[in-house]
C-alpha cells in the first residue's frame, strides 16, 4: 500500500456499499487506480489521511461498485459489429456516462468473417489504453443458436456449433472470448459446451428451443448460464418446464435479466429474483445502437430496427423486440423501485455477480482494498452523480 499512497488520495465520503453491507458514514479511499480502504470513516487509517487528498462529501449519497454489463451490443448510434477504434470509443464513452465501468462487447449471429473482424478490432482496442468503459472481452451471442428462436438475429447466418472455429478464435485471441451463447439442443452443441467449459469460457444458453431435459443434459456437460431470461426460449408449462423451468429450478444456472420493464414484466422479474439464489441473478442491458439516441430507424447487426417510445423492434416484424435502449443505471433503478430488490441485492446483480461470472471478480465488481477503483456515486434518489473507472473520475 505504501507505493499506492504516493499517489494523490481521493476520499469519497457517503454511504459505502461493501461486501459486508452498507456502511453509513463511510469512506472510499482511492490511490492511483486502486481502492486502498472501504469502510467506516472513523476507521480510516492515519496514513491515508493526507492533507493533499481530494475530498468529496456526499453524506446522503451512496457509493457503490461500478456496473458490469456482460451482454450489450452497442449504443450512441454504434454497433459492436461495426467495430473500429472510433466506434468502440463512442460506445464505451456513452455507457461509461451511465455507470458501466466494464463490459463485454457482444456480437450478433453473423458470417464468420464478420465475427473474426470484431475479435481483431476489440483485441487491438484492449491492447491500448481504453479511455472509457473497459472492454473485458467478447460475448459471442451466436451464431450457434436455434432457427426457431432467432429473435433479432439474422437466421441466414445461423450454423451448427463449430469447435474448429472456437479453437481458432481462442488460439488467435487468448483470453478474449469470455462467453458464448448457443442453443444446447442443436447438433454438436453438447460437445461445444464441454469444450468451452474446459477452456474457462462461460457456456450460455439462449435463442433456444430446448426441452427441460436437454437443458439439464447441457448443464451436466458444463453449461452454467442463461441469457435474457424469458426471452427467445421455450417457456414454463407445468408439464413441460422448458428452458425457463430449468433456469428457474436449477441453481447451477445463473440468469440474465433485461430490466427495462418491456422485455419482462416486473412481476416476472420478482419471481425470478425470489427463486434464484442472490448470486445467480445478473442485470444486463442487451442495448443496441439506439441506446442514448432519440426514436428513429437504426440497425442491429445487419437488420433494420425501428425505435418508438424507446422500444426497439425489427422493421420487418414489429412484434419482435430487437435488443433494448436500456442503460445499466436505469435497470438498476427499476430493480430497486419496481422489482423490490434492496440496494445490496441490486448491486450484486449489476456488479458483483457479472464480475464473478466472467472471472474478473479478483480485481473489480466490489469495493474492497486492492481492487480497481471502479465506483459510482448515487444521490438518495439513486440518480447517478459520479463515475470513477480505475481511479479516474470520468463523469
Amino acid at each position: 500500500m505504501k507505493n499506492d499512497t504516493l499517489a494523490q488520495m481521493q476520499l469519497l465520503y457517503g454511504n459505502v456499499l461493501t461486501p459486508t453491507g452498507l456502511i453509513q458514514e463511510g469512506v472510499l479511499a482511492i490511490a492511483g487506480e486502486k481502492i486502498v480502504y472501504a469502510g467506516e470513516a472513523a476507521g480510516l487509517p492515519a496514513e491515508l489521511q493526507q492533507n493533499n487528498a481530494q475530498v468529496l462529501k456526499h453524506p446522503d449519497g451512496y457509493i457503490i461498485p461500478g456496473f458490469i454489463d456482460i451482454h450489450v451490443h452497442g449504443g450512441n448510434r454504434e454497433d459492436f459489429m461495426d467495430s473500429s477504434k472510433e466506434v468502440l470509443d463512442k460506445i464505451t464513452s456513452f455507457h461509461s456516462s451511465q455507470g458501466t465501468t466494464a463490459m463485454l462487447a457482444t456480437t450478433m449471429t453473423a458470417p464468420k468473417a464478420d465475427i473474426d473482424r470484431v475479435l481483431h478490432e476489440v483485441q487491438n482496442y484492449r491492447n491500448q489504453e481504453m479511455p472509457y468503459t473497459r472492454l473485458e472481452g467478447v460475448h459471442l451471442e451466436g451464431p450457434f443458436i436455434s432457427p426457431k428462436w432467432p429473435g433479432a438475429q439474422n437466421p441466414e447466418h445461423i450454423v451448427l456449433a463449430n469447435i474448429e472455429w472456437l479453437e481458432e478464435w481462442v488460439s488467435t485471441y487468448p483470453g478474449l472470448v469470455r462467453q458464448v451463447t448457443l442453443a444446447p439442443e442443436r447438433e454438436g452443441a453438447l460437445e461445444a459446451v464441454k469444450w468451452l467449459s474446459s477452456h474457462g469460457i462461460v457456456a450460455a444458453l439462449g435463442h433456444t428451443d430446448a426441452t427441460y431435459e436437454e437443458v439439464e443434459a447441457a448443464v451436466e456437460a458444463g453449461l452454467s448460464h442463461g441469457v435474457h431470461t424469458f426471452n427467445a426460449m421455450t417457456g414454463l408449462h407445468h408439464r413441460k418446464p422448458g428452458v425457463v423451468g430449468a433456469m428457474l429450478s436449477d441453481d447451477r444456472l445463473s440468469c440474465e435479466i433485461i430490466a427495462d420493464g418491456i422485455h419482462v414484466h416486473p412481476a416476472a422479474m420478482r419471481i425470478l429474483a425470489r427463486v434464484k439464489p442472490q448470486d445467480k441473478l445478473i442485470l444486463i442491458t442487451d442495448a443496441m445502437s439506439a441506446a442514448g439516441m432519440p426514436d428513429g430507424e437504426y440497425t442491429i447487426g445487419d437488420l433494420p430496427v425501428v425505435v418508438e417510445d424507446g422500444i426497439a423492434t425489427l422493421k420487418s416484424n414489429r412484434n419482435s423486440l430487437a435488443g433494448s435502449t436500456l442503460t445499466m443505471i436505469k435497470g438498476f433503478q427499476l430493480l430497486v423501485r419496481e422489482v423490490g430488490l434492496s440496494l445490496e441485492q441490486a448491486s450484486l446483480a449489476a456488479s458483483t455477480n457479472p464480475a464473478r461470472k466472467i472471472g474478473i471478480d479478483d480485481r473489480t465488481g466490489s469495493l474492497e482494498a486492492g481492487k480497481l477503483a471502479d465506483a459510482l456515486l448515487l444521490d438518495h434518489k439513486l440518480e447517478l452523480q459520479g463515475v470513477w473507472i480505475q481511479g479516474t473520475r470520468k463523469h
